[in-house]
């Protein structure tokens, strides 16, 4: 299936922003600006994101290409997304580091030795250093990975037929960042595995948090993932691998100081990306109910309220990419007392605002289940305030996102 060179996903936990999320995609493709938009779809969501992306697109006479993401699926849960997605993100992070078979390593080893000695790759500043011993220590942690990536892959390849949809490999939940080196022969792995792959997702350097920006060294990212694009480029031309091969970004949502960084490395490669937002169009629902007032930013209180209370039960599950400082989240009770300004000024993501509180915002950001068990109260309230829901959801997608990441200069 063909990919485009740009892609962006996004998700919409309660499936009802479909129109609005796309109206940014619209704004972009009128500056001419082409970007697919990449609905996600996970155990997570809590209603058919399939029919709420047809409908979005039939709605607004979209006809450039569009998906929907199973995301984070493997041999286990796959089947549920089949008849749905067209899309398919094969997280293997749980078979990284794990022994594959002794031939299978040998043989691997013996496959790429010809790249043994000073590789050079174009576009990286100096060779590679290949030996045999990083081979066999590459095949050691990634090849089981790989190989149950071929698994889920030609299963799904089973019940959709052989360029149906877009597969992405996922090895970005993890606790270390691949190398430059590990990259390339994960993907020489890939390919001697017959997996057309499309997209990859490393993990990088520094920390990518849920919601909130960047940390780490913004210099070093850059180089890291330029190498990283260098490496894709030489292992299309190597392996054999799609000519639309590209990275893949997780959690990439919000990462405002890194954009000028990848949108740079991807201009100067004449690279491809696919960048995968983490939820947040969730959050703009709840900045359009507190800024409609009355029973919205009642609703938006009370889901603050009571996340507080369940404060260890929602972050436990994401304590690897949050960090909140529960001393400085402020209690239920002075929130209670917000306008529905105040409240959106703490929880919108404009680190020049004096308000915003990034610890307030990441546990909103995982508290979605306290919204999701209010039913029809919350989204009823959508419906009725959707006009400021949809502008604020549009404006994140379009000025935070998509302008930052594939239009300003």
């Amino acid at each position: 299936m063909d990919f485009p060179k740009y892609s962006l996903g996004i998700g919409d936990r309660f499936a009802h922003q479909g129109k609005a999320q796309l109206a940014a995609f619209v704004k972009a493709k009128q500056l001419g600006v082409d970007v697919a938009p990449v609905w996600n779809k996970s155990n997570r969501e809590q209603a058919s994101v399939r029919q709420e992306a047809d409908e979005a697109v039939k709605a607004a006479g979209w006809t450039s290409p569009y998906f929907v993401d199973a995301d984070h699926i493997g041999l286990k849960t796959v089947d549920a997304f089949l008849p749905f997605s067209d899309f398919f993100t094969i997280d293997v992070a749980d078979f990284i580091a794990k022994p594959a078979d002794e031939n299978d390593i040998r043989a691997f080893v013996s496959d790429q030795r010809r790249f043994i000695g000073p590789l050079s790759v174009p576009r990286i500043e100096r060779p590679l250093d290949i030996t045999e011993a990083r081979i066999d220590a590459i095949a050691r942690k990634y090849l089981l990975a790989v190989k149950e990536a071929a698994k889920v892959y030609h299963h799904i390849e089973a019940a959709k037929g052989k360029g149906n949809f877009v597969t992405e490999v996922s090895m970005d939940e993890t606790d270390h960042p691949q190398t430059p080196v590990e990259l390339l022969f994960i993907l020489a792995a890939l390919a001697r595995e017959g997996i057309p792959v499309q997209t990859i997702a490393p993990k990088f350097t520094g920390r990518f948090n849920k919601g909130v920006d960047y940390v780490g060294d913004v210099g070093h990212f850059e180089k890291e993932f330029g190498d990283d694009l260098a490496v894709i480029a030489f292992a299309i031309k190597t392996f054999g691998l799609p000519a639309d091969l590209k990275l893949s970004v997780h959690s990439g949502s919000d990462k405002f100081s890194i954009y000028p960084a990848i949108r740079r490395s991807v201009r100067k490669h004449g690279a491809g990306l696919h960048l995968k937002t983490a939820g947040t169009t969730w959050l703009e629902e709840l900045i359009g109910l507190a800024l409609a007032g009355g029973d919205g930013l009642q609703i938006a209180k009370d889901v603050y309220a009571h996340a507080l209370d369940r404060f260890d039960e929602l972050v436990a599950p994401y304590a690897s990419v949050i960090d909140i400082d529960r001393g400085r989240v402020p209690p239920a009770q002075q929130v209670a007392g917000w306008t529905g300004e105040q409240y959106a000024s703490v929880l919108r993501h404009d680190p020049s605002s004096k308000h915003y509180n990034p610890g307030f915002r990441q546990l909103l950001h995982v508290g979605y289940k306290v919204a999701a068990q209010l039913g029809s109260r919350f989204t009823d309230a959508l419906k009725k305030h959707q006009e400021i829901v949809a502008r604020n959801v549009i404006e994140n997608i379009f000025d935070r996102h998509l302008k930052r990441i594939f239009i300003d200069a």
